[in-house]
């Protein structure tokens, strides 16, 4: 056990969860620290003027008065002491308006105890080194971030980087599948920053034609080009003090990179066919589907703008990485798409909800929306059964595409096994098993044009294994 001087610093946790504080404490008890423990901030307060706190760990949601107002409480006593926020409710406007109000870091529950002994230890270090100086914070406060919705793990990461980021004036690039979200981190990143006053322009680099593009981002001069009867404003203008989200950064073109790694340095870019210099000042946040480290090393991405627009990166998971969050976000967009069609809300049979929160959504968030528009429009009565779900969705074929990710077929494989037990049927391994070898043999001979040597080789058996196979499957046709 730690040995504790006179002097030791002392850690308040603050939650009204025993459990919370038992844990914490006795994680603790090995470290240097005088820890102590409070179920409530107001009996937490009734103590600062004796043993002032070096270090406060405090809950969020709490009967008598809440974690943010605490901690305001704590500011107004000694404005240097560092608080953590936990929180089990972790949502975009908790982790704002915690690193808004101050806090030294946002803690969602829950956490890894290792994480959180970390955290404590580099508020103490920071603390007894006499604290560092804070970037002003000059976010209005009732200026409120969009829609985001998300309880998982991965989420509460993409909040607490919000948190941290929005308000910094530094490029920002997202990372996430198609239909995950990205340009709606992007309004949120600009929403809860300085910038949200100006304006937020957006582009999909991949959507517009090579030839088209540049002109699109920096604009042209009347004359520059056939067609160009007039002088036009690019994005880049019409972001001017706010913010440009670059979509798709990944298909911009090499040459286009080179202007773009430019402007990003310097702030001045030249319009088509333009011999004036334009001043700029923009925040860039780009977003992208693909590997970046993958098309650098291809070359087909520059290494030096990556690392400019690599400054902060925010990963948004794919929705079937965050299956606690589908039935949150089907009441959400139940409740959206009817409003928006002026259309009864309808509710979904928990079973059904059960359902969807298993399927492998490859679309995403973009898909569960549609889906959502679907049954506004479709299910004939208020409450939506399973037999109101289309038929893609209730005998759904798992694709076995690499692009979808190694774990989606798994989750298809997963649904069917259950239903296939729930039929009182028995023999799961046995059936499962033919199924599977059909797929793979049937998908090796396309792939060989039916040379049974070389399909053999593909699947990784001899000839006459593949043979035997064949005929118990009953595939000689």
């Amino acid at each position: 056990m730690g040995i504790k001087q006179e002097s030791s610093p002392i850690v308040w946790i603050v939650d009204d969860d025993a459990s919370i504080r038992w844990v914490l404490e006795t994680a603790l008890e090995d470290k240097p620290y005088d820890v102590k423990t409070f179920e409530s901030p107001l009996q937490a307060l009734k103590t600062f003027e004796n043993t002032p706190p070096t270090v406060v760990v405090s809950d969020v949601r709490m009967p008598d008065m809440d974690g943010l107002t605490f901690m305001e409480a704590i500011h107004e006593k000694d404005k240097s002491i560092p608080v953590i926020i936990m929180t089990a409710h972790a949502d975009l406007n908790t982790a704002v308006k915690s690193f808004q109000s101050k806090a030294f870091e946002y803690l969602p529950k829950p956490f890894d105890i290792d994480e959180a002994i970390g955290l404590v230890d580099r508020a103490v270090k920071r603390q007894l080194s006499g604290g560092v100086s804070r970037v002003k914070r000059v976010l209005k406060a009732e200026k409120q971030p969009l829609n985001i919705i998300g309880v998982a793990p991965s989420m509460q990461e993409v909040f607490r980087i919000l948190g941290r980021v929005a308000q910094l004036d530094v490029t920002v690039l997202i990372n996430g599948e198609t239909g995950t979200g990205k340009e709606l981190v992007a309004q949120a990143l600009h929403e809860l920053s300085p910038r949200a006053d100006a304006p937020f322009v957006a582009l999909n680099t991949a959507a517009i034609p090579r030839d088209l593009l540049e002109s699109e981002l920096f604009g042209h001069e009347k004359g520059s080009f056939t067609g160009a009867h007039s002088q036009r404003i690019g994005r880049f203008e019409e972001a001017n003090g706010g913010t440009l989200f670059l979509d798709e950064i990944g298909d911009m073109p090499v040459d286009l990179q080179t202007r773009l790694l430019r402007v990003l340095n310097d702030g001045i870019f030249y319009r088509v066919g333009g011999r004036t210099p334009v001043t700029t000042d923009v925040r860039i946040v780009a977003a992208t589907h693909q590997n970046m480290e993958k098309l650098v090393s291809e070359g087909r991405f520059r290494e030096d703008l990556l690392y400019r627009l690599n400054i902060i990166r925010i990963n948004v998971p794919a929705l079937r990485e965050r299956q606690e969050d589908v039935p949150l976000l089907l009441r959400f967009y139940m409740e959206k798409e009817a409003q928006a069609l002026g259309l009864e809300e309808k509710v979904l049979n928990p079973k059904v909800e059960q359902f969807l929160s298993r399927l492998p959504w490859p679309g995403n968030v973009r898909q569960l929306k549609s889906l959502c528009t679907w049954l506004t429009i479709m299910a004939p009565d208020k409450i939506v059964q399973m037999e109101d779900l289309p038929l893609e969705l209730k005998n759904p074929i798992p694709s076995l595409t690499v692009e979808m990710g190694a774990d989606q077929w798994e989750l298809g494989l997963e649904q069917w096994s259950e239903q296939f037990l729930q039929s009182g049927r028995e023999g799961l391994h046995t059936c499962a098993e033919a199924k599977f070898e059909k797929v793979l043999i049937k998908s090796a001979l396309k792939a060989s044009h039916n040379h049974r040597q070389k399909a053999a080789i593909l699947l990784g058996w001899g000839r006459n294994t593949l043979t035997r196979k064949i005929q118990t499957l009953g595939m000689e046709e």
